[in-house]
């Protein structure tokens, strides 16, 4: 689970629920959170680790009712 984000794209992304930073999440964090959807190759969680946003198709799924929660 590769994905290619330029650091330049990614500094300019934002939680639209919490409005933190985002970071590309290890492939541990995508598998713990995503185990059951292949169309995952990766994801972006905040910077708090509440929260992990899919990449689907090389893009950023950026969207609370796609996204999923961790406690």
């Amino acid at each position: 689970m590769k994905m290619t984000l330029s650091e330049d794209t990614l500094a300019l992304l934002r939680c639209p629920e919490s409005m933190q930073s985002l970071r590309v999440a290890s492939d541990e964090e995508v598998s713990a959170a995503f185990a059951d959807d292949d169309s995952v190759e990766g994801a972006l969680i905040c910077q708090d680790g509440s929260r992990l946003y899919p990449v689907r198709e090389g893009l950023p799924v950026l969207l609370t009712s796609e996204s999923k929660t961790r406690d």
